[in-house]
């Protein structure tokens, strides 16, 4: 029996986010319209994303005992994720960031402080954690520690879905390489492969992985699994703007909670992708995150819009050909 549908090992943030009519000029004053606190961070924002559909989650990290990490604490155990395998390790903190909204091009600036620690310290039970759970989630933070707890789970059969963003990072080659479903933006797909077409860049990723797929924002995303000679597209979703920021971990949490239920590709890069641009549509990394019910109202919607103008084979969120 598993404890858990997803674990999430990573990082957790504090958000704050200041909207501006446009991002300022060097030495310039700009008036705030309005200031918010929220709950962020890659692995974080995931989990809220695969417990609001309905899977079971659980956090294991080191945080402090500080007002950041009580605000952590607080936001996702009201999410019902399970936070007792969180242990308290004075280096550790969530990381705490100012992101500036620029409502005029829906974009975001984000500056942020790291703590000394970030995800695990070695002394936690990391094999009794790893091996309750049906799909282990990490990013890029963490190290060596991250490293032993993939490298743990593949060897158990647990799959690993890796929300990555930054290569400078220690262990990061290790992190990749022990990742078998990864799901990255064109952006750095680009920059780890030198190739700008996110189709090949899917494919140089390919090797020694399960799943790779690569998000390119409104162009939908690409996609290989085993046994296709060639990474399938898949579009996304129209919708009215507000704020971008935690689009792509939404994905990545709805993607690893359809994982751990039984879903096929196909409908787990569809779920993901309308989870993605629901949240897209409000403020926040996780409150405008949709629950299980609000996809499946969007989906039924589109299906009937679909079906009265065209074969339900040509669904939005299926492979183009």
């Amino acid at each position: 029996m598993k404890r858990w549908d997803v674990l999430g090992i990573g990082c957790a943030a504090v958000d704050d986010l200041l909207y501006v009519t446009s991002y300022p000029s060097a030495d310039s004053k700009v008036r705030v319209e309005s200031r918010e606190r929220h709950c962020g961070g890659l692995t974080a924002t995931a989990l809220v994303a695969a417990a609001r559909q309905a899977a079971i989650c659980g956090y294991t990290v080191a945080l402090a005992d500080d007002e950041l990490s009580a605000f952590v604490l607080n936001a996702m155990g009201t999410e019902g994720i399970d936070i007792s395998p969180v242990v308290t390790d004075g280096g550790a903190s969530p990381i705490h960031s100012t992101i500036i909204v620029d409502r005029a091009t829906h974009t975001r600036t984000i500056f942020f402080k790291l703590p000394s620690i970030v995800g695990l310290i070695p002394s936690m039970p990391i094999e009794k954690y790893v091996l309750s759970t049906r799909v282990l989630l990490v990013d890029h933070f963490g190290g060596e520690n991250t490293v032993r707890a993939q490298r743990l789970a593949l060897a158990a059969g647990v799959p690993v879905v890796a929300d990555l963003e930054r290569d400078d990072m220690p262990a990061f080659d290790d992190i990749l390489l022990s990742t078998d479903h990864l799901i990255i933006s064109h952006r750095f797909a680009s920059q780890l492969t030198e190739h700008n077409d996110p189709a090949q860049a899917a494919a140089a990723l390919f090797p020694a992985k399960s799943v790779v797929v690569v998000t390119c924002g409104r162009d939908g995303c690409w996609a290989i699994t085993g046994g296709e000679a060639e990474p399938k597209h898949y579009p996304t979703f129209q919708v009215d703007v507000v704020d971008t920021t935690g689009c792509g971990d939404t994905f990545h949490g709805v993607y690893a909670a359809e994982l751990a239920r039984g879903t096929g590709l196909a409908e787990r890069i569809r779920r993901a992708s309308v989870a993605a641009a629901l949240k897209a549509t409000r403020p926040g990394a996780q409150s405008g995150i949709p629950s299980r019910q609000a996809v499946d109202q969007f989906l039924a919607a589109q299906n009937g819009t679909e079906s009265r103008s065209r074969p339900a084979a040509s669904l939005p969120g299926q492979p183009s050909t």
